[in-house]
């Protein structure tokens, strides 16, 4: 495994007393958990610290500065900072550090308007009996302060150069017994309100210090397959409060396949299963996600694994030389074949908003079989028609995705992917050079190494099915993946089996393998419950967030980053 040992950036915890843990929530860990009242004044000291007499409800008019208060006194708050994931950088300095107390405030100097009074509102909720001001306040002691940093308009921008992680920076002080937390962006914001309710949860509050923290990969997330197994709207809003307490950013749903469709259509509603989401529960999935900074990727998975849709459309039904259909691989040779599944994209398309679109590709049945041409020979001379002598059902297969990707970027997709298996060597069709490789396994017929794919310029995601596949009932050698395997042995560089892709480094960094996805799939979907799946990804989802926020060899050993997460 070539993974440096991390240099020292930061002392570690010290063997001081810590003050005591707030227990954990008892609802699901995807769930956002407010500290109780009781919970923070046990763990804290308090004095001098009355109501916030500068907050006002929404839509009043500033106060103006509030009278100096005293100096709150409690307990010191030692060691690093205690979150998953670790901090990038933590400059220590003498103090007792900052805890929240009672009538502390949450200033945001911008006012009501900024755009990071979501982040505000939502810090105070997690913390628990602090209250948010707004416009021009004097920061007293016990407050936090939050504001934008480098007169950026607060946004995400939607050009930023590929990698950068830049806009989910953000610094956190806690100086003279006040917090100050700026960032670039909302979404830095959003990531530091994340730290101060895992460091109050962990540790009471944070050390006297600066943070300076920012991800190393931009795209950090999880792929559902909520089509084999259907999962309420509320059981995946939990995973995205799960996901976004960790600061993981992607939500991927993949709810069409063989065994079920899992969204309402209108345009198609024969296609949809009997359990479903409401376009109104997506929506709802969608604006939760949109709060909390992540990002909801749909997938509707062709030319194979279309078994749900061709139910209900036989006559689209590839089928060998001998007459027999095949479940789940629709014709490509068929023009109606497109017109449907267009139909379908362009109708998500419209419900899904952003730049995000999996397309699928993988595991076409034709072109699993040892002697495609002449196993399916009405898709040979469908390639030979379009494409010219010589042309082959990959050439026509890859035709098929260039199609269906035109269709995505005209509902204004540009960020669009498809599995490593969808891409063919040579060949006299090339697959579209913006779509991104979601690397998943190298073990498939005609296998490509990841390397191929990095030395042709293309963006290739991290799914190793060797550590990041969670598999109901663990069929064809799969096991359940564990969180010590992946934060011990994995890396974003680690694309497929266990080492690192054999190529410079200048190809493996944030630009060119910007993240990774755990996924779980529900191939034997009774194999376990959707509350056993939320305990058993739990562990994995943490090392995961660890690991693509910092891929060096963590600090703290594994023992002690367990310990972590199950407090948190």
């Amino acid at each position: 495994m070539s993974n440096p040992k991390r240099p020292p950036r930061f002392p570690r915890p010290s063997a001081s007393p810590q003050p005591p843990l707030p227990a954990r929530p008892v609802s699901g860990p995807g769930a956002r958990t407010l500290l109780a009242a009781p919970v923070l004044a046990g763990a804290l000291v308090l004095s001098g610290c009355s109501q916030g007499a500068g907050s006002r409800p929404p839509g009043s008019a500033p106060s103006s500065s509030s009278p100096a208060a005293p100096i709150p006194s409690w307990a010191k708050v030692t060691g690093p900072p205690r979150i998953v994931p670790a901090v990038a950088d933590f400059r220590p300095a003498d103090g007792n550090g900052w805890r929240p107390t009672k009538g502390a405030r949450i200033v945001v100097p911008a006012g009501e308007n900024s755009t990071v009074a979501d982040e505000a509102q939502l810090m105070a909720k997690d913390l628990g009996g602090l209250t948010v001001v707004w416009g021009k306040q004097d920061v007293r002691p016990g407050d936090i302060e939050v504001k934008l940093s480098g007169g950026g308009g607060g946004s995400r921008p939607d050009n930023a150069p590929p990698g950068s992680t830049a806009d989910e920076a953000y610094t956190l002080t806690a100086h003279d017994a006040r917090l100050t937390l700026t960032a670039p962006t909302d979404t830095g914001v959003f990531n530091g309100t994340r730290t101060v309710k895992q460091a109050v949860r962990s540790a009471g509050g944070l050390p006297e210090g600066t943070i300076e923290d920012r991800p190393d990969r931009p795209e950090r997330g999880m792929l559902l397959d909520n089509a084999r197994k259907s999962f309420s709207a509320g059981w995946i809003e939990d995973r995205i409060r799960e996901l976004a307490d960790l600061k993981l950013n992607q939500l991927q749903l993949h709810f069409s396949d063989d065994q079920g469709f899992r969204i309402q259509s209108e345009r198609h509603p024969e296609v949809v299963s009997a359990d479903h989401l409401t376009k109104d529960q997506v929506r709802h999935l969608i604006k939760v996600g949109q709060s909390l900074h992540v990002t909801l990727i749909p997938e509707i998975d062709s030319p194979g694994h279309l078994g749900a849709v061709l139910d209900h459309h036989p006559e689209l039904r590839l089928r060998n030389a001998s007459g027999t259909p095949l479940r789940g691989a629709i014709d490509i040779s068929k023009p109606a074949a497109g017109e449907l599944i267009d139909s379908l994209l362009k109708e998500f398309g419209q419900l899904f908003p952003g730049r995000h679109w999996h397309l699928g590709g993988d595991e076409y049945q034709a072109l699993m079989s040892s002697h495609p041409e002449a196993s399916y020979p009405q898709l040979a001379k469908a390639a030979r028609d379009k494409y010219g002598s010589g042309a082959t059902i990959k050439d026509l297969a890859t035709g098929w995705l260039n199609d269906r990707q035109k269709t995505v970027e005209a509902a204004g997709k540009d960020r669009i992917e498809a599995w490593n298996d969808g891409f063919f060597a040579g060949g006299k069709v090339a697959a579209d050079k913006n779509r991104r490789v979601a690397y998943w396994t190298g073990k498939e017929i005609g296998a490509r190494d990841p390397a191929e794919f990095l030395r042709e310029g293309r963006t290739v995601l991290n799914l190793n099915d060797e550590f990041l596949y969670y598999v109901l009932g663990e069929p064809n050698q799969f096991t359940y993946p564990t969180g010590e395997r992946i934060y011990k042995s994995w890396t974003p560089r680690v694309l497929r089996h266990t080492s690192p892709v054999a190529v410079p480094e200048s190809m493996t960094g944030p630009d060119r393998i910007p993240g990774a996805r755990f996924g779980i799939w529900n191939d034997r979907a009774q194999a376990q419950t959707p509350q056993q799946i939320a305990a058993g990804i739990r562990m994995p989802l943490a090392a995961l967030a660890q690991k693509t926020w910092d891929p060096r060899t963590p600090a703290q050993s594994w023992t002690d980053f367990k310990a972590l997460v199950n407090r948190l």
